[in-house]
């Protein structure tokens, strides 16, 4: 399908484009890992892409890999103990990063194409293998944030080396999540947006690279996705911004018997709960984070957060937070 619409002048009106990112955390709930509990997530996803599709926008997917970059972390670091003192070269994060998002997005891929071969419709995804360039002098290098694997119980904390962190969901183990500056395949991403692909890009928060001497090295950290998400949203020039997660949207008091949603979310109510921990690192934060940045960014985005299967609702205001100034 065409990303232009020609009119009688000859002119070419750029297409409208929606960017859905979608967290790690929904498509495998550290809690309680559930595959056919994910499964129903992801069709959820897909539901949303197809009704943004038939609302006349392109799609460009992001994806999450916390949850899925820890279990591949962990599942190495256990073959090298089983190896009985054998040599074996661990992989990087960067590596291991580049791994979920062919796993993840080979997933989404195959959901996605089959459910649009039903409709009958003539896009087909592309899966982009998307590397992003951060300072290795990143101050995130010395404060890891960002939660990988499971949650974890008491004797694998005692037991393991790792920097772990309290999040809301439990103690997670942590890595570092330096910021996004450059997107390597911008172009890639816009140009198959161009041919009318559903391109699905920037999972995990794209492959953390950066240059040495004038050549990209990997870099051991995990980007945040939700970041990534929103300067692609902004360097596409996106419409709208959706940010798919496994809440219904921003509330206060999370967790607790009084807590309640927030229908609104202004950008001087998202810098006080960012500045008192409301909305904390390795949780919500990064997520109010991203939709200040996309919408102070690019004040004419529509910048929603809401559960998979409700994007069309959020975009309406039925339900999920919708960021304003």
């Amino acid at each position: 399908m065409a990303s232009t619409l020609v009119h009688e002048s000859g002119i070419h009106q750029k297409k409208r484009i929606a960017l859905y990112a979608i967290g790690g955390n929904a498509l495998s709930d550290p809690q309680n890992p559930n595959l056919e509990e994910a499964k129903d997530i992801l069709r959820s996803v897909i539901d949303d892409v197809i009704s943004l599709l038939e609302s006349g926008l392109s799609v460009v997917l992001t994806h999450g890999n916390g949850p899925q970059v820890g279990d591949l972390l962990i599942l190495e670091e256990n073959g090298q103990k089983m190896s009985k003192g054998k040599h074996r070269v661990r992989s990087g994060l960067d590596s291991l990063v580049a791994a979920t998002q062919g796993m993840i997005g080979n997933d989404i891929a195959n959901e996605l194409d089959s459910k649009l071969r039903l409709r009958d419709r003539p896009e087909t995804t592309a899966v982009v293998m998307t590397r992003v360039q951060v300072n290795p002098e990143d101050d995130a290098f010395l404060k890891p944030t960002k939660p990988v694997g499971p949650i974890l119980e008491e004797h694998s904390i005692e037991n393991e080396d790792w920097d772990i962190a309290m999040t809301g969901m439990g103690p997670r183990r942590v890595v570092a999540s330096p910021e996004p500056m450059d997107i390597l395949d911008i172009n890639v991403i816009r140009n198959l947006c161009e041919l009318g692909a559903v391109v699905i890009c920037g999972g995990g928060g794209g492959i953390p690279v950066y240059w040495d001497d004038g050549n990209l090295s990997g870099s051991e950290a995990v980007i945040d996705k939700d970041r990534l998400s929103a300067k692609l949203a902004v360097d596409l020039e996106a419409d709208i911004f959706v940010v798919s997660t496994a809440t219904d949207s921003v509330m206060i008091d999370f967790g607790k018997e009084n807590q309640s949603r927030i229908e609104k979310l202004t950008f001087s109510r998202a810098k006080e709960g960012l500045s008192t921990g409301e909305f904390p690192e390795g949780s919500m934060g990064p997520k109010v984070e991203a939709m200040l940045y996309a919408k102070s960014s690019r004040k004419e985005m529509h910048v929603v957060l809401c559960k998979p299967g409700r994007a069309s609702d959020a975009i309406r205001g039925v339900c999920g937070t919708t960021m304003v100034e």
